[in-house]
């Protein structure tokens, strides 16, 4: 371990690995500070600018930008009570109630010391667990890693809250973008209607923009006004008193817990992390009403949860292939796109990246804490630039993205239908991150299924009689059953309390 650490640092040290690192943590607060983007639509866009790197710098450089663009979140949210991701919401019920009280500075102050203490506490997960599940995995068989994708898949519809039913559709939808292209068994040519752009199936990088960065800019251009900030922050007034330093230890260690744990698991992320950490600190406060007022402990505990989170969720999608959210998807397509495979041979097949990247998480965090306390005043400029001047760029940045990549027209359009796409399924309550995940994992979940079945000669019984893969199988099968019940009370509930309102007043 002691090695392995001293070879992570010696990569991450090195003059164009800081660079990158430094660049990518700065680009994605920049882009997580402005309402409504946030770390994976900045992962979208930025991915192509990777693509010129080494493989190790590559994902240094995303790594940063996806925790920096968590932490970035939550200045909008405590200055404007516009979250800049969804884990950053959790934020805005004590944070901007702070700064109202002409506290901005302490919680945003509070807020960069839980989130470096929540990401160093998932960097340590991180380095103690990633070998161990990785060796673990060199045992799994094709029909094992087939039950786990499948289990991903389910947790990540039935975990992640909002509608089983539509997350089910957009999951299948994302299997069935996964199956264009040319078939790995047979080398044949499926649903490309003759496109010979689509003969290497649909363009990750197109479809992530396209879902998540052109749709989120037209949902934000309605809000372009000019955004005030009445909150004077000041290097002095981000000092913390006795009292809330005190307030804040228990909560930070318990959110940091709670996102390590969290982290990890297929489905849950940040989001559910920092609900949670939230959820527990009201519960375990004495006066509970201080909650959604400016309790100091409503800041500390999500940030630090979602930080922690954010790190561990590297966890499965290094060392087993397996994302458990749409951003590590978009990691785990960078991952493929530059020749890497992911999965339980990475860590010794590759193991400066794997080492470099963690020691990059610690350098990042560092780079997190330094920049953004003395540049909080250039955040605060930015959140009042009018987004009528934002937008413009952000689509011109994304087209030259896409085009720079195989300098195709066709995936320029891509980008377009998949924006169109995304803005229709925010509008109709559909998430477009079960797509992301179904897309990703589907030509793995494909290829797995069919070795099994050779190895199986085509029974399916004896390929479920397998203790491992029976067992993965039936907690997707509870899952799903459990979601669908609980969505069957839901719906019931809810006509009961239609039926028993009076005619009048209905």
């Amino acid at each position: 371990m002691f090695e392995n650490i001293l070879l992570g640092f010696a990569t991450a040290f090195t003059p164009e690995n800081l660079a990158y690192c430094f660049l990518g943590v700065f680009l994605g607060t920049f882009i997580g500070v402005l309402p409504g983007l946030g770390s994976l639509a900045a992962i979208s866009m930025l991915l192509p600018l990777t693509f010129y790197l080494e493989p190790t710098t590559a994902l240094i450089m995303l790594g940063g930008i996806y925790y920096g663009g968590e932490y970035g979140g939550s200045i909008a949210s405590i200055l404007l009570n516009l979250p800049g991701t969804p884990s950053a919401a959790v934020t805005c019920l004590d944070g901007n109630p702070m700064a109202k009280q002409g506290r901005a500075g302490v919680a945003l102050f509070i807020t960069a010391i839980a989130s470096f203490i929540g990401g160093s506490v998932g960097i340590v997960a991180l380095m103690g667990f990633g070998p161990s599940i990785a060796r673990l995995g060199l045992g799994f068989s094709p029909a094992d890693y087939f039950a786990l994708m499948l289990l991903g898949l389910v947790a990540a519809v039935t975990v992640g809250g909002g509608s089983v039913i539509k997350g089910l559709i957009m999951v299948v939808l994302g299997l069935l973008f996964g199956t264009i292209g040319t078939d790995v068994t047979t080398g044949d040519f499926r649903y490309t209607f003759d496109f010979l752009e689509l003969r290497d199936g649909v363009s990750l990088v197109g479809m992530a923009m396209g879902l998540f960065g052109v749709s989120e800019v037209i949902s934000s251009i309605r809000g372009s006004k000019t955004r005030t900030i009445t909150e004077k922050v000041t290097a002095r007034s981000m000092i913390p008193t006795r009292a809330d330093i005190r307030k804040t230890f228990g909560p930070i260690a318990r959110g940091s817990s709670i996102g390590g744990f969290l982290g990890a698991l297929p489905g849950a992320g940040t989001v559910i992390a920092a609900f949670m950490a939230y959820a527990t600190e009201v519960r375990l406060a004495k006066d509970k009403t201080r909650f959604g007022n400016g309790a100091i402990e409503g800041v500390a505990a999500p940030e630090s949860a979602n930080n922690a989170a954010a790190q561990t969720a590297f966890i499965p999608t290094l060392t087993i292939g397996i994302p458990g959210s749409a951003t590590m998807s978009i990691m785990l397509g960078a991952l493929m796109i530059h020749g890497i495979s992911p999965g339980p041979l990475l860590i010794s097949d590759h193991p400066t990246v794997f080492w470099g990247l963690i020691a990059s998480f610690w350098i990042g965090n560092v780079f997190l804490l330094v920049l953004n306390i003395p540049l909080i005043g250039l955040w605060v400029r930015v959140l009042q630039f009018p987004y009528k001047y934002i937008y413009p760029v952000v689509i011109a940045l994304i087209c030259i993205g896409v085009f720079s990549m195989r300098t195709s027209v066709f995936d320029v359009s891509l980008v377009v239908i998949f924006g169109a796409l995304g803005y229709l399924f925010q509008k109709t309550g559909y998430s477009p991150a079960p797509l992301i995940l179904g897309f990703v994992l589907g030509p793995m979940l494909e290829e797995n299924l069919r070795r099994a079945m050779l190895m199986a000669r085509g029974d399916p019984v004896r390929m479920v009689s397998d203790p491992l893969t029976g067992s993965l199988l039936a907690i997707s099968a509870l899952m799903l059953v459990w979601a669908v019940l609980g969505g069957i009370r839901n719906i019931v509930a809810v006509r009961s309390k239609a039926k028993s309102v009076p005619l009048g007043e209905g």
